[in-house]
């Protein structure tokens, strides 16, 4: 073996911890052991070496991305979307073209319309699991708590801190537009958020409200005909059409069925 006592082992364990290779610390001896094993070259030696600690740094990262989204409790992902159970507004190959995620690098919008249960937020969050999965940091939050945060961000750290991770975002997915009413000053709070993630961040909207609408929702139709020029200009807009999925399944929402949040697997990063 190339360490012939636990002191070596514990010494190379804490040489590599000292200079950051902390991922492929506690597997440094089972990758020894095979390249005595296998007389590799220190070339591949090195790679293995090295490819462990990036696989591992980008688990990591990946799963503090997931626990840094937010995502709502049961969320599903996009395999279990079935679009065949819609009337239209959406079909499997835009799912597909969505599923590339090159409209998150572009820093453009996804606008998912259509009325309650037709599978918006299964979409927005589906395509938010996928592009943690593929290195992307994600915020999901629902239009009711974004507004409570632009509320109490002055003066509450949390969601001070949670702010600044919503504008850091390379995905920002927000969720129910349109079910509670907004105040006049939540209106141009919101405004001045679109405003500065524009052109910054993806964006994805779901809404069971036609943008048509959107003037009464936030009561002033100069400041939503702004945010609707930004949220627009660079959309993907899906108008869903169908029945209720919660109506049509209710076993699928009686509460006998539990189901947990489950990291996707590792994905090309």
């Amino acid at each position: 073996m190339y360490t012939s006592s636990l002191y070596s082992n514990e010494k190379i364990i804490g040489q590599m911890n000292n200079f950051g290779l902390k991922q492929v610390a506690p597997h440094i001896l089972d990758i020894l052991e095979i390249a005595e094993r296998e007389q590799i070259t220190y070339k591949s030696f090195l790679s293995m070496v090295l490819d462990t600690e990036v696989i591992g740094r980008n688990e990591k990262r990946r799963r503090r991305n997931f626990a840094g989204a937010h995502f709502p409790p049961a969320a599903k992902s996009l395999e279990e979307f079935d679009p065949s159970e819609l009337k239209g507004g959406i079909s499997k190959s835009q799912i597909n073209m969505l599923s590339e995620l090159d409209w998150i690098d572009k820093k453009c919008n996804v606008l998912l319309l259509g009325p309650p249960g037709v599978g918006k937020t299964h979409l927005a969050v589906g395509l938010g699991l996928l592009a943690v999965q593929n290195g992307y940091t994600v915020c999901f939050e629902n239009m009711t708590n974004l507004i409570k945060i632009f509320d109490e961000a002055p003066y509450k750290q949390k969601q001070s801190f949670r702010l600044k991770n919503l504008l850091k975002a390379s995905l920002i997915i927000i969720d129910e537009i349109g079910y509670v009413p907004v105040t006049r000053e939540q209106a141009n709070k919101f405004f001045t958020f679109i405003s500065e993630t524009y052109e910054q961040s993806a964006m994805i909207f779901t809404t069971n409200k036609d943008v048509t609408e959107w003037a009464e929702l936030f009561g002033d139709p100069v400041i939503t005909q702004a945010m609707l020029d930004r949220i627009l200009h660079h959309a993907k807009c899906f108008s869903l059409e169908g029945d209720s999925y919660r109506l049509k399944h209710p076993d699928l929402f009686s509460g006998t069925e539990q189901r947990k949040n489950v990291l996707p697997d590792r994905g090309k990063n």
